[in-house]
């Protein structure tokens, strides 16, 4: 309950800070930074070292791959053909293609299911989210920011995107199976933590709610991909295809669920994808989730 009064009030103060004057205009960039270059990095050296490593989770850590490659196929070809510019259609796959798997996710799932529905909640956000957003999502950014780079210049993005610099650090600790003590946990934590904040705050400093926007038809689309077509996609493919019933698999379902990730959205706003839209996509995704995830979890319970 505290995070959802947390994610309304930030983004109430980000809205209000609009107005004062003595708060520079370009703010949110400062803050953006803040979230990307150290609390992604920070989370990431925190929760993967634990990570203990299953088959079975492929199932959920696949949740966030499947959900960006579809969302970049379906927004690529809408934009193709329709003629919108790339850095509407980097916006679109960004935003469109992440789920908010732990802010929003860890406290829902907890409260449905547990402490055992969140441990699966944890893997589809790190070895998934996470991941997707420090690999695929930068790639993403980086193209439809920049248009045409080479192969070279786009690995060298990613290869010294701090947050995936720390996952590849991570994941060495985990295969050694090397933590840190104690207090470095604690400090890792807790500057990871700020991440949510931040970020919503940085979302309400850009918020606008104009009603001749020409964003109001593709934040609804992107929306319709986020909150209704990719976890009907994910359900399709684990119950009907492979045939899989579990609270794991409804966890991982309803995880594809939330709504839009906040850092995504963050990333695409700093890399001057459309950043209205952006943070429209949070300020509006937020609420409209809580009506379509109760959709999807009677679904799941009629299956």
């Amino acid at each position: 309950m505290n995070n959802f009064i947390l994610i309304f009030v930030c983004l109430f103060i980000g809205v209000v800070f609009q107005n004062i004057k003595q708060i520079p205009k370009n703010a949110h960039k400062f803050l953006n930074w803040i979230v990307v270059y150290i609390c992604l990095p920070a989370l990431a050296l925190y929760y993967i070292p634990k990570v203990k490593w299953d088959n079975q989770l492929l199932f959920p850590i696949g949740v966030a791959w499947i959900g960006f490659v579809i969302s970049y196929f379906f927004f690529s070809y809408l934009g193709k053909k329709r003629g919108w510019p790339r850095k509407l259609i980097g916006c679109l796959i960004i935003c469109g293609g992440l789920s908010n798997t732990s802010f929003l996710g860890f406290p829902i799932i907890e409260a449905l299911y547990g402490e055992e529905g969140l441990r699966t909640a944890i893997i589809v956000d790190q070895p998934g989210s996470f991941v997707v957003l420090s690999t695929l999502g930068v790639l993403v950014a980086t193209v439809y920011s920049k248009g045409n780079l080479s192969s070279v210049q786009i690995a060298r993005k990613i290869a010294f995107f701090p947050p995936f610099v720390t996952f590849c650090i991570a994941c060495l600790m985990n295969v050694f199976q090397f933590d840190f003590q104690e207090w470095g946990q604690l400090l890792l934590k807790s500057v990871g933590s700020a991440v949510t904040p931040l970020a919503l705050l940085s979302v309400g400093l850009q918020l606008r709610f104009e009603k001749r926007s020409m964003h109001w038809s593709f934040l609804g689309l992107g929306l319709f991909y986020k909150l209704i077509l990719m976890p009907a996609i994910i359900f399709f493919l684990y119950v009907v295809v492979f045939h899989q019933h579990s609270k794991e698999i409804e966890v991982a379902i309803l995880e594809s669920a939330m709504a839009p990730m906040i850092t995504g959205c963050i990333l695409a706003s700093t890399y001057g994808l459309k950043p209205r839209l952006s943070s429209m996509m949070i300020g509006f995704g937020i609420p409209i989730s809580f009506v379509t995830l109760l959709f999807w979890y009677v679904v799941l319970q009629y299956v």
